[in-house]
């Protein structure tokens, strides 16, 4: 007997289920299987489209995110893809307009819709210092806090907005707000910790960061100072057991080396020289700015920071303003700050091995001085 023919709701859904494992070839191979069968369907485009999103590229979603919406205007999903797609484009005008547009039809109470389409700006404004782009997301996450307040995640998010707007104090109450309604939030909980941190509130930062685990964090600059505090606060040697868990969660995320790194290494040695551990590497930025919190009991420390680099030029201001500075003075001043922080790293790695952080200002220069760029004074 012939196996029936899948309808395009279970071609829809398999392929739902090998996207959200991020077997994205896989879940095309399906969706267009499907779209032979059933031409016009509108969850099966959307689907591919977002497929397509996923591998970066940008020019074959648009399209088939416009074929869905040629076969229905109004779909949601299709209007919030189509306007990411733009933003990766360029394309920032329609981009908006699309983002708009699912409010002016009503899916204001769509919390997972709102969410996403935040977080669209907020990507693209991280990666472009734009701070309309900023603004825009707030907008979003403020909707869906407004539909959804016992959300966790939106009032968190939202809490991200308002911290990268400049409203720290409104960010604070939003993040511990959502960890009222969601103690597990790690990601909220290392966001306020990291806050509470450079308003130099570090006894508070530290009671959030001891309340995360080491598979919490994704990036080394929670971890440092975590490590950093505890040392300082709790007077803990720099072997004692309690940070070993976290020595060892630096050497996972530091020790990432990918095809391409190797591919550079081989490309371009360190001629006799030894590569240290991934633990000690962390351990030799520790040492770097270990005196940073040595006398908390007695003063705060002082906000501004000061770097020295390696032709002697001096650096001062926020970690934001030094990259800047330096972009402006050692890069090109019309590129992006992350374009100059990816662009030095790429070339400290084929000179040292040392791969410097580069999501943000603060791990940028602290990785620079591992990869012994600049001099931290202060």
């Amino acid at each position: 007997m012939a196996t029936p023919f899948l309808s395009s709701e279970e071609y829809d859904e398999r392929a739902h289920q090998l996207y959200n494992e991020g077997q994205f070839d896989e879940a095309l191979v399906i969706l267009r299987e499907g779209l032979a069968l059933y031409p016009n369907s509108v969850e099966l485009h959307v689907g591919v489209a977002y497929a397509e999103l996923a591998r970066e590229e940008y020019a074959w979603a648009r399209r088939s995110f416009e074929q869905a919406l040629v076969l229905e205007p109004e779909h949601e999903d299709g209007l919030a893809g189509l306007g990411e797609t733009l933003l990766k484009l360029g394309q920032d005008e329609a981009a908006v307009r699309c983002f708009r547009r699912t409010l002016e039809l009503g899916y204001a109470d769509d919390i997972d819709l709102m969410l996403q389409v935040g977080r669209s700006l907020f990507r693209e404004a991280s990666l472009r210092e734009r701070t309309d782009f900023f603004e825009a997301a707030r907008d979003f996450f403020e909707t869906a806090v407004q539909q959804a307040p016992d959300s966790a995640e939106a009032v968190a998010c939202l809490g991200y907005a308002q911290h990268r707007l400049g409203d720290d104090a409104t960010a604070i109450a939003s993040l511990r707000r959502s960890l009222q309604l969601d103690s597990d939030h790690a990601e909220a909980r290392i966001y306020l910790a990291n806050i509470l941190y450079d308003q130099s509130e570090y006894e508070a930062a530290l009671y959030h960061f001891e309340r995360t685990t080491p598979d919490d964090h994704w990036d080394e600059l929670g971890i440092w100072r975590l490590i950093e505090l505890k040392r300082s606060l709790h007077r803990l040697d720099e072997n004692d057991p309690d940070l070993k868990v976290w020595d060892e969660r630096l050497s996972e995320l530091a020790g990432g080396i990918d095809d391409v790194d190797t591919m550079l290494m081989e490309l371009d040695p360190r001629d006799g020289a030894d590569t240290a551990p991934a633990a000690e590497t962390a351990r030799g930025q520790l040492e770097l700015f270990g005196s940073l919190l040595s006398s908390l009991a007695e003063a705060k420390w002082d906000p501004e920071h000061q770097i020295i680099v390696s032709d002697g030029a001096e650096f001062g201001g926020s970690w934001e303003e030094i990259v800047r500075r330096m972009r402006d003075e050692k890069g090109h001043p019309a590129h992006s700050m992350q374009e100059f922080m990816s662009a030095t790293s790429q070339h400290a790695f084929r000179q040292t091995g040392i791969r410097i952080p580069t999501h943000d200002a603060e791990s940028f220069i602290r990785g620079s001085a591992v990869a012994g760029l600049l001099r931290i004074v202060r």
